[in-house]
């Protein structure tokens, strides 16, 4: 009988835990906002995000970067044009949650195995 009333618990929430699907096809084109805390301040990257190019401002600096996407909630973003041996490296981000209007990724430098998380949010 405890056994039949455990059962029963455990398939109450199995049945009522419901994992959200990734839309990440909704996040190839378009204008986001992304806010991180830099030197103790918040501070705002606008990008815009056309599949196979991403265009940054931030700082009052653009830059442009490609985007090689690996499978639709995977890429991987370049900078065309850098300035520093740190800017030359890769970026591997992987869309982990998605809701209407935003997204929460996780990213790391390519080769390296120390990941941050973050949310963009779509602007338009």
């Amino acid at each position: 009988m405890r056994f039949l009333l455990q059962l029963s618990l455990v398939l109450l929430c199995v049945g009522c835990f419901q994992q959200s699907e990734r839309q990440c096809k909704n996040f190839k084109y378009g204008t986001f906002e992304y806010k991180a805390f830099i030197n103790g301040e918040v501070q705002t990257t606008r990008f815009e995000r056309k599949d196979s190019i991403e265009i940054d401002y931030f700082q009052e600096k653009i830059d442009t970067s490609s985007v090689r996407w690996i499978n639709d909630c995977e890429y991987i973003v370049k900078k065309l044009n850098p300035k520093n041996m740190a800017e030359e490296k890769a970026v591997h981000i992987k869309i982990i949650s998605s809701n209407d209007n935003s997204y929460t990724f996780e990213f790391s430098i390519v080769g390296n195995s120390a990941k941050q998380r973050g949310t963009a949010t779509k602007v338009d």
